[in-house]
């Protein structure tokens, strides 16, 4: 059996606790609306067709598919996670770079420019304009932080 998702949304969110890393990783989630899923990483391909849609409730526990960034820091650092995304000029599909680091979103978007650049090189494929999602904070003293964004799937055929 294969699945070919048809229907996905991008999310993204951030937020701190006092009381570790994986808290404020869970914070995250929620406060991206994808804090109730199973969530599996995938790699980074939208299939030919697949349409883009406004985010979803999905079913408390569901197996959710996604290309997903995570960053964690500690108190008073400087944290970012995101994706960018790109559709092949061709219309066969597109493809998802994610990335995380200790700075800034600017220096976060210039490293996935480069990534996605590089997709389209491998691949000898036009791609269209990029599109960016990042999420950046500085965490604050004492506190644990994380930033995410996700492409998640919510359909297949």
């Amino acid at each position: 059996m294969q699945l070919i998702p048809t229907k996905y949304f991008i999310t993204s969110g951030k937020a701190s606790s006092s009381i570790s890393g994986l808290n404020a990783f869970d914070r995250a989630l929620v406060s991206a609306g994808i804090g109730e899923q199973n969530l599996v990483a995938v790699s980074s391909v939208i299939p030919e067709g697949s349409e883009r849609i406004a985010i979803i409730d999905l079913p408390m526990g569901a197996v959710t598919h996604c290309v997903i960034s995570e960053m964690r820091g500690k108190g008073e650092e400087i944290i970012s996670a995101g994706i960018a995304y790109a559709h092949r000029k061709d219309g066969k599909g597109g493809y998802v770079a994610e990335g995380h680091l200790h700075g800034s979103a600017d220096s976060l978007r210039k490293e996935l420019d480069g990534k996605i650049r590089e997709m389209s090189a491998i691949r000898g494929a036009a791609f269209g304009e990029t599109s960016f999602v990042i999420e950046e904070m500085r965490v604050p003293a004492g506190m644990y932080g994380c930033c995410i964004a996700a492409l998640v799937f919510t359909e297949y055929r």
